[in-house]
This record gives structure tokens, C-alpha cells and sequence, in this order.
């Protein structure tokens, strides 16, 4: 199966389907069907691949649900070594986000998306100077509905201060 992730700076008008609609500029999101006016986001689960910003392969199975959040970083923010259970694809809004999987590193900046699969290790550290956020869409075994998903490698950074906010803007199941 496959996540795409598609642009839309002038808005888009979408129909029902397992997808994700994200209003840039109000910072809401929809399932399914949805008309946003301006600059837009679009996640689709077995979509078109065609003009798609990004798209990764995800394998899922029957029992999973949608989640579309938003992560704030404020300046110097650090997400510790952690892993998700599902995949996702994550895009940048603003500032600059360096992540550190295994023994590759690469700092994303406004406008960059990037897959991140099932319990991959990630180190994510946002710029020194600025606000930094995300939005991204994660598939989840439902039993991770309404939880927090960050898991920490080191049962120590669990216990230091959380600096990042997640707010989420929607989940919804997936029917088989």
C-alpha cells in the first residue's frame, strides 16, 4: 500500500476516500471530503502517485486508524532517540528540523516532507533560533487511538522535559 502526500497552494476540493485534508492557513484538517480555498495539504492512502510531493510505501493491517497531528517545537526543542508504531509522512511548516535516523542525517526546512516507517529510531532536533513545526498524517494499530505515541529509546529521556506540543487535528478508523 501506499501514503502519498500531495500539494495544493491554491486549494483543492476532494472527494470521500481514505484521505486527509490539511487547511494550511487555518490549521484544521478533514477526512474524506473537504474544500479549502486556499493552500492545502492532501494525505491519501492509495491514491495517485501523479504530482505527489511524496509518496512511501506503508504496510497496514486490518484494525488501523488515521491520525493527523501537528508538532511545535519552540528554538533548541529536541525529540530524544524515539520510534511511532505506524508509519507516516511528515512536511515541515516552518523553521528547520534536523533528523538523525541510524547513521543518516539531514535537516529539513519549510515546504521538505519526509517518511518515517513503523518504529523507526529518530533523533529530532529543531533550529537554535526559531519556532519549528510539522504537520504529518501516522497510520496506527487502533489500539493507539486518543495515546501519545512517542517512545522513548532510553527509558531516561522519558523522564526529562518535553519541550515539543503535539496537538491532534483528527483520527479516524479505517474500515476494512
Amino acid at each position: 500500500m501506499r501514503l502519498t502526500l500531495h500539494e495544493y497552494p491554491d486549494g483543492v476540493e476532494t472527494q470521500a476516500g481514505p484521505r486527509v485534508v490539511y487547511d494550511l492557513e487555518r490549521n484544521e484538517a478533514w477526512f474524506e471530503s473537504a474544500s479549502v480555498g486556499g493552500p492545502a495539504l492532501v494525505w491519501e492512502l492509495d491514491g495517485d502517485e501523479t504530482d505527489a510531493a511524496l509518496a512511501c510505501d506503508v504496510e497496514i493491517g486490518a484494525g488501523w486508524l488515521l491520525r493527523c497531528d501537528r508538532i511545535d517545537f519552540p528554538p533548541g526543542g529536541v525529540a530524544h532517540r524515539h520510534t511511532h508504531p505506524g508509519p507516516g509522512i511528515r512536511r515541515l511548516l516552518c523553521g528547520e528540523l534536523t533528523i538523525q535516523a541510524g547513521v543518516i542525517e539531514r535537516t529539513f526546512g519549510p515546504g521538505e516532507a519526509w517518511c518515517e516507517g513503523a518504529d523507526d529510531p529518530v533523533l529530532a532536533t529543531a533550529s537554535g533560533s526559531e519556532d519549528t513545526s510539522f504537520v504529518r498524517v501516522l497510520l496506527l494499530p487502533r489500539e493507539w487511538q486518543g495515546k501519545r505515541t512517542i517512545r522513548y529509546l532510553d527509558p531516561a529521556d522519558e523522564a526529562k522535559p518535553t519541550l515539543q506540543r503535539a496537538t491532534v487535528l483528527l483520527e479516524e478508523r479505517l474500515e476494512p
